[in-house]
């Protein structure tokens, strides 16, 4: 490699001890000319609205920890947007790698985006109830789907029968009806949303214990599931063998609205009392343009430090409600999120711009063990989370300090570190997607006039170049076809193979 051109032509990691996984994240492939495109984005909201819920339903609801959260609904995704986070996004550190800095999605602002409580018991596997599917099924909705009829498949239940057999509440139906069909639309929501899965119209019937006590179900840290989910969707669609992306795509749209002026729509009007604040982007919103993959990889490729807005709440949190106030001070925990056979490093201190404070070189991460945290959901993980649910407990206890950020802060310690080992650039300019279409069918030429050309009256040195030109095009072309054919095979067979992976 060209050491004087290194800083203007290669992309990055110089330093590859923090993002070791570089060879398999799609920015490697994206720079090699095999651009994946837009996502195909799994959040299932599109009919949550049609569930028509009593206020004895309302109540319940509420009571297990959703209520603010279930008035958000369905907002409109921007796949390419969301499609072009993912390729900045690094499963080795849980946060995204911009041109200046790490930035992420950190507990507290699921409380302010989402309204769901992050402070509370770990959201794993209720192994106190036990039971078939059908048995789970029939104790606590009152009925179960017919396995014949495809209503359930692999411990996965689909939306559509929930949604067929307890979307409308009778007037007259007894308390323990009124419960059974709150834990259908319980398990509707979140089946939907922060756990929505690529497989489609299913959802793990994993979850629907946790929801017998509604006290309890209330109890639970929902909102640390919800990212830890997110966090390993992020992490599996950032590998280039992926395709799809599910979780909570809500919260990371809206997020990214805050932080980034970035196919970002104009609000319609002052909502700066309403809370959750996903509300802000919900519904018809004016100048909401989007642009394909290419155009938003390229303004992230291009963005500055002054261009992110690290800290946007400052005038938005008069509208928290007082019994979640307190829970945002997790966002500065360094601590592992649970979800149940899930787990994920949160780590604040790679990010501490977001609480406007001095961004230091943040604490070596203990690095990932493949598959380590992905299990069949039927074992039992009890024991195997041990470890994990331990440092959850402890979560308030390691709160990260650090030193108030002030006009011209000197960073540039930080800044050295991070050049050197971060991913500074996705985008390749001669390698857009029509661009690369174009070069392809330009190379197709060359090596079709380089095979129909005689050597016949060329000198031995002469032949022997030619034939090396003949190679480098067969070369070129060749492994530009398999990584085609690689891509389109990985998109046939994604969604068939995603069921397993994602319980």
């Amino acid at each position: 490699m060209d050491v004087q051109n290194l800083s203007t032509n290669f992309p990055g990691p110089i330093d590859t001890s923090v993002l070791y996984e570089q060879e398999q994240h799609v920015s490697s492939a994206i720079w090699e000319g095999q651009d994946r495109g837009t996502l195909r984005c799994h959040e299932h909201t599109s009919k949550i609205d049609g569930w028509k819920l009593t206020k004895k339903q309302i109540d319940l609801v509420g009571k297990a920890g959703f209520g603010h959260f279930r008035l958000i609904g369905q907002v409109s995704l921007n796949n390419p947007l969301i499609s072009a986070l993912v390729e900045r996004w690094r499963r080795e550190t849980n946060t995204f790698h911009l041109p200046n800095g790490e930035i992420t999605i950190t507990l507290d602002e699921v409380t302010r985006i989402l309204g769901l409580r992050v402070n509370g018991e770990a959201v794993v596997r209720d192994n106190t109830f036990l039971g078939t599917n059908t048995e789970i099924c029939e104790s606590l909705l009152g009925k179960a789907p017919n396995s014949d009829a495809k209503e359930i498949k692999g411990g996965m239940v689909k939306l559509s029968w929930l949604k067929e057999n307890f979307s409308e509440c009778p007037k007259d139906a007894s308390n323990e009806e009124v419960e059974q069909r709150t834990r259908a639309f319980l398990l509707y929501l979140v089946g939907s949303t922060i756990f929505a899965t690529t497989s489609g119209n299913l959802v793990p019937l994993l979850y629907l214990p946790l929801f017998k006590d509604f006290d309890k179900a209330g109890k639970y840290a929902w909102g640390a599931a919800a990212l830890a989910f997110l966090y390993r969707q992020l992490g599996k669609a950032s590998m280039k063998s992926q395709g799809t992306i599910s979780g909570s795509l809500t919260l990371l749209q809206c997020w990214s609205y805050f932080h980034l002026n970035i196919g970002r729509p104009d609000l319609k009007q002052d909502l700066s009392h309403r809370f959750p604040l996903a509300l802000h982007w919900k519904g018809r919103l004016n100048n909401q343009t989007k642009s394909d993959v290419v155009v938003y990889r390229q303004k992230l490729d291009s963005l500055e430090s002054i261009d992110i807005d690290w800290t946007p709440y400052k005038d938005l949190d008069s509208g928290i409600p007082e019994n979640v106030r307190g829970d945002l001070i997790l966002g500065k925990s360094r601590t592992i999120l649970i979800c149940m056979d899930k787990a994920e490093w949160h780590l604040p201190d790679r990010c501490l711009r977001q609480f406007g404070l001095h961004q230091s070189i943040p604490t070596e991460v203990q690095r990932r063990e493949s598959k380590s945290n992905e299990v069949d959901n039927e074992v039992d993980t009890s024991k195997r989370m041990d470890l994990e649910v331990q440092e959850w407990s402890n979560r308030l206890q390691n709160i990260v300090d650090g030193v108030e950020d002030g006009n011209g802060t000197d960073e540039s310690e930080y800044i050295h570190w991070y050049s050197n080992i971060t991913r500074k650039k996705v985008h390749r300019q001669a390698f857009a997607p029509s661009q690369f279409q174009e070069s392809v069918a330009e190379m197709m030429k060359i090596q079709e006039i380089a095979y129909a050309a005689s050597t016949e009256d060329l000198n031995i040195k002469n032949k022997v170049a030619f034939e090396k030109i003949k190679s480098l095009v067969d070369r070129y072309l060749a492994n530009r076809v398999e990584g085609f054919k690689a891509l389109e095979k990985r998109k046939r067979t994604s969604e068939d193979g995603q069921n397993e992976d994602e319980l």
